[in-house]
């Protein structure tokens, strides 16, 4: 019998009419995003190539089957590694001399120092992407991702070291202001300069819309979506069960909101200061991850050898994996992209606002980004993973699917009991931080499409927040395959200017090597002629002046 009062009974039919308007608004928004998520990867990835390999080889043997971008990502990062001699390797010590300042000058040109530059970078990088990312590439590619990711990240250091080194020798900075403007919108005009004006202005702009909307949805609603999965799974340990505020559509609305409120907070401010939040808290939330994944590895070190084992057979040998081994390859490359954003363009706009007279300088501390992103923290993420999950791998991955960032909860959970809680803060800090830094990425492709004014920016900014808080109410998975697919049109367009640029790039690194070792590094370095310097003649110019 129900001893509740007319009140009381109107009150919650009311609350349970509002609930499912809610649910009603959140599965009307998931399906028509689902719908343009479907027409946007087909329209990406639907283009696909097939490479046999040819005797000796059985005749259906392949070197590639899979889609035209992913590969190009791929042989574009491989050709940058020998075209510049792997210095991705050659110059880590390099690098870690700039990044301490050793060669730094207190009248260097640009805002933030290497230091500042590449926090700010990192931020956007070392994130959701080692968390949420590795634990979906795991659950689509078993261990074996793990391998194809860690591949991909030390290939990609080249290309991050390739477009960084252009973002600061192409960047603008204002003489009144002092604002440094930089990336792929300042050096893609002089990679495709011969193609005339009209075609630049539509390649650029074709970057602009695929930049801002990666921005929008893989650094912003992913980032929120992930963060209230965390968040949901540490409430859930805590009361013993999932049926809390947070497990309801309102819960997910009201999180959303919330979470949106604080990144308005940080976005009104520019490159300075999100320099000086990500200065503080990439290193704290890196430590606190980075230090619970060595206890948990320490304390299965017993295992590591069998974890390993795992990830090397599972990377050539794959069962269960639609496409095979091309398959797990491909799930490794699209989660260490996403991960790393190697190629993607986005960290040449932070690095651009360098303190440096040398852009090559920065193109070794950038370089220092997948490494640290991919090769150390997405393995030691995926170990952690391993050694929960191993013996009961199809259970976990079946029992996460919907939300795979429940594999990395887990796994902590079964070494240390609660400890989701702590992991809870740590990823809220990494969607915190990649958000206000995709803000910036986003509003500088917004403003080459649109223009600057308080106005504009504003615009831009609501739909970001409001971005946010959908994230929080849609699937997962349609919002990771919207946000590979734009990420990897940003790459297509912006590796083929890297690949065009690449001459410039190998005459600063030459220049650079051979001052480090005259001493001469720091003076002002010698003018290297690009591109922009190089003046078209037409025929009848050609013609007039034989003629003289």
């Amino acid at each position: 019998m129900n001893n509740m009062s007319p009140l009381g009974l109107l009150a919650a039919a009311e609350a349970e009419e509002e609930v499912s308007g809610i649910q009603q608004f959140a599965d009307t928004i998931d399906e028509a995003f689902g719908e343009a998520t479907g027409f946007f990867v087909n329209l990406i990835f639907g283009t696909q190539v097939t490479i046999p390999l040819g005797n000796p080889f059985p005749e259906d043997s392949v070197l590639w089957d899979g889609s035209l971008v992913v590969l190009w990502a791929i042989v574009a990062a491989i050709g940058f590694t020998i075209y510049f001699k792997a210095v991705q390797f050659r110059g880590f010590k390099v690098a870690l001399e700039v990044v301490r300042g050793k060669w730094s000058r207190k009248d260097d040109p640009g805002e933030v120092n290497h230091f500042q530059a590449l926090t700010a970078a990192v931020s956007g990088t070392v994130g959701l992407g080692n968390i949420a990312g590795v634990a979906a590439a795991v659950s689509l590619g078993g261990p074996g991702a793990t391998f194809w990711m860690i591949l991909a990240g030390l290939f990609g250091m080249c290309t991050k070291f390739v477009e960084c080194t252009l973002g600061v020798r192409y960047r603008e900075i204002d003489p009144v202001t002092g604002e440094v403007h930089g990336g792929p919108f300042k050096y893609l005009p002089v990679a495709f300069r011969r193609l005339g004006r009209i075609p630049v202005a539509i390649i650029t702009g074709v970057f602009a819309i695929s930049v801002m909307l990666f921005g929008i949805i893989g650094g912003g609603m992913f980032q929120a979506n992930s963060a209230f999965s965390g968040v949901q799974d540490a409430v859930a340990t805590v009361v013993g069960n999932e049926d809390t505020f947070l497990h309801s559509e309102v819960g997910s609305l009201v999180f959303g909101i919330i979470f949106a409120g604080l990144v308005a907070l940080v976005i009104i401010g520019g490159i300075k200061s999100i320099g000086r939040v990500t200065g503080a808290l990439v290193p704290a939330m890196a430590i606190v991850y980075v230090v619970s994944c060595l206890i948990v590895i320490i304390a299965n070190i017993g295992n590591i050898g069998p974890a390993f084992s795992a990830i090397i057979v599972g990377a050539f040998s794959p069962e269960g994996v639609a496409g095979g081994v091309i398959g797990v390859i491909i799930i490794g490359v699209q989660r260490a992209a996403f991960s790393n954003e190697a190629g993607i363009g986005s960290a040449p706009i932070a690095h651009s606002a360098v303190k440096t007279r040398r852009p090559v300088s920065e193109g070794f501390v950038a370089a220092l980004e997948p490494f640290i992103d991919t090769v150390v923290i997405c393995t030691m993420t995926a170990l952690v993973i391993i050694f929960a999950w191993e013996p009961t791998w199809n259970e976990a991955v079946e029992a996460h699917s919907a939300a795979p960032i429940g594999l990395t909860f887990g796994a902590f959970d079964e070494f240390f009991s609660g400890f989701s809680v702590i992991l809870a803060i740590a990823v809220f800090l990494f969607a915190f931080s990649t958000l206000i830094t995709w803000s910036y990425y986003g509003i500088q492709a917004w403003r080459h499409l649109f223009g600057q004014s308080q106005t504009s920016d504003t615009i831009f900014r609501v739909i970001v927040l409001v971005f946010i808080v959908i994230g929080c109410l849609v699937s997962f998975g349609n919002i990771i395959d919207f946000a590979d697919s734009a990420l990897f049109l940003c790459i297509f367009i912006n590796v083929i200017g890297l690949v065009v640029l690449a001459p410039v790039v190998k005459k600063e690194m030459e220049q650079y090597f051979a001052d480090r070792k005259a001493g001469r590094l720091m003076d002002d370095p010698e003018y290297i002629e690009g591109p922009e310097d190089m003046v078209t003649v037409s025929k009848s110019q050609v013609q007039d002046t034989a003629g003289v």
